[in-house]
């Protein structure tokens, strides 16, 4: 080759340098995207499989993230009464159900909690927190990861080889009481969210139904006179019963809420307890007779076999009513109302039936004063004739003849007894008033502590519960030594007196309340004694040797 010119060498270097230019601008400006070729195809591969293989490979591997999965990333579950499947390649967060079975294949940031229902675990399952079962049946297959604790509460749990939980493995309870809970829901689905008690498909609810009626029976003939009692009540005043039954039922609560707060009190919250429920069962009893009653009537009441049968219809048509929606609840909240004031209104008629109040004393009058015989009057003085004589005679006359007497009509209506003194008198009336009913007394006793509590609440005194039950015991002193009676005694028309009629001292008032702790700290007994004791004295009543009478309200204060 000939040696070039040093001006075509020139040229020539310049040429080159311009291709090597463009052909470095056109790489910037348009950029190939990147090919891959194909691998050759595995032995054994179908052409769908070499399709397949060769799509994937051809896919882009730095796309963005999906928007749907931060989406469902932070999404919670909660079903209730609703079954829920969580579909393979899908992330919640959490998933809780309550009365409803749930099926896990994908993802679960958080804990898997399943209440009254089924839990289904499948082998593509994660689950990063716990999976927790009450009241229902596990199934986890091989594979499927749980990074945290595995609980069962009454169920069974049935798990796939190799699967070990990242925590605790714990199960607890038996079958039964996982068949236990998921019968109920039927009911509470069908049932109690239908305004229903009865489901007549459940088996088991007959089986409480008729256990309910053979109580109802057994109470019926055992306390056969008490339930007539409490029926007539409710036949005569129903009215009157269903408000007395609003009644107990609203400050039932507050009262026992009152009691509790207290040690002394606690000890009696069982027992009002089992007397609610005593009264509430006596009273749909009777509730179920005055409704047989009126199907086909008695012509004996105290016959027993009438009594059952009425019991039967009242029954029978209480129970058809349980079975429609919305009436059956109505039907159960009337009956209990009913029920429970009319069993309130035939204790407290038993009661002053048994301890009738005492006939008011009359002021005792003076005994009859016998009739006075008459004296026999004087004979006449004789006088002599002789002048000096005469006058002389008159002068002796006079100087020996006695007082004269008054006649005996005189005397008799002359007479009055003495007077006695004005407090004698005072003392004596606050005697002769009645005395007060157990009732009266434990509503007094009720405003004065929620009064207090009032106080309290309101000024935000730092007591306790013993500083709280002192300032009462206080209250009470202060006041009787006063004015003989509380607050809650003037709103019930009460008044503390001494036994002998005496107006109460303070000397009176404190023994009283110190004994009085006493008679609450034995469960109550002491307080309770006053219903068997002819006075209706409380323990603390018979130690200051007081009584307390019911006067009119205008008078409490006098």
């Amino acid at each position: 080759m000939p040696a070039l010119s040093p001006r075509l060498r020139r040229l020539w270097i310049l040429f080159v340098l311009a291709v090597a230019a463009t052909s470095t601008v056109s790489a910037q400006t348009t950029k190939p995207a990147p090919t891959t070729s194909p691998a050759p195809p595995a032995r054994g591969q179908s052409g769908a499989e070499q399709r397949a293989a060769g799509s994937r490979l051809h896919t882009p591997t730095d796309e963005p993230p999906v928007v749907q999965e931060r989406w469902t990333y932070y999404r919670p579950i909660v079903r209730i009464g609703q079954d829920y499947t969580l579909k393979a390649g899908e992330t919640v967060r959490d998933v809780r159900s309550v009365l409803a079975d749930v099926h896990i294949e994908g993802h679960v940031e958080r804990d898997v909690v399943v209440s009254a229902g089924s839990a289904t675990v499948a082998s593509t399952a994660v689950i990063d927190g716990s999976l927790v079962v009450a009241g229902g049946s596990a199934t986890v297959a091989s594979g499927a990861i749980v990074r945290r604790d595995f609980v069962v509460v009454g169920g069974t749990a049935d798990v796939g080889p190799g699967f070990s939980p990242g925590g605790d493995h714990v199960i607890v309870g038996t079958p039964l009481i996982g068949d236990w809970v998921r019968s109920i829901v039927p009911w509470l689905t069908q049932g109690l969210l239908m305004g229903r008690l009865i489901v007549p498909d459940l088996h088991w609810v007959w089986a409480v139904v008729g256990i309910t009626f053979l109580i109802g029976v057994l109470m019926n003939h055992l306390f056969n006179r008490q339930v007539s009692a409490t029926a007539a009540a409710l036949s005569q005043r129903p009215i009157t019963a269903f408000f007395m039954g609003l009644l107990v039922l609203v400050l039932a609560a507050p009262i026992l809420v009152i009691l509790a707060a207290t040690v002394i009190g606690l000890a009696i919250v069982p027992f009002a307890l089992a007397a609610l429920v005593v009264a509430a069962l006596i009273g749909k009893i009777a509730v179920a007779r005055v409704i047989g009653r009126g199907i086909l009537s008695e012509s004996e009441p105290d016959s027993r076999a009438q009594s059952f049968r009425s019991l039967v219809l009242g029954v029978v048509v209480i129970t058809v009513a349980y079975m429609i929606p919305v009436m059956g609840l109505m039907t159960w909240g009337l009956t209990g109302v009913f029920g429970l004031g009319c069993a309130t209104m035939s204790f407290a008629a038993t009661l002053r039936r048994e301890r009738p109040a005492k006939p008011a004393k009359s002021v005792t009058e003076p005994p009859p004063i016998a009739p006075i015989s008459p004296i026999p009057a004087a004979p006449p003085p004789v006088v002599p004739s002789s002048g000096p004589a005469f006058g002389a005679g008159v002068s002796a006359a006079v100087a020996t003849d006695p007082a004269p007497t008054a006649e005996p009509s005189e005397v008799a209506a002359g007479f009055q007894p003495a007077a006695a003194p004005a407090s004698a008198a005072s003392s004596l009336d606050l005697a002769l008033y009645p005395r007060a009913s157990f009732l009266d007394r434990t509503a007094a006793l009720a405003l004065d502590v929620v009064l207090v509590a009032i106080v309290n609440a309101v000024l935000r005194f730092p007591w306790t519960d013993g500083g709280l039950l002192a300032v009462v015991l206080l209250y009470q002193i202060g006041f009787l030594a006063w004015r003989g009676t509380t607050l809650g005694g003037v709103v019930c028309g009460l008044r503390v007196v001494r036994a002998g009629g005496g107006e109460l001292r303070f000397v009176d008032a404190l023994v009283r309340g110190l004994t009085s702790v006493f008679s609450i700290a034995a469960l109550g007994l002491g307080c309770l004694w006053m219903l068997n004791d002819p006075e209706r004295q409380t323990w603390h009543d018979k130690i200051a040797g007081t009584i307390v009478v019911k006067m009119p309200r205008e008078m409490v204060l006098a």
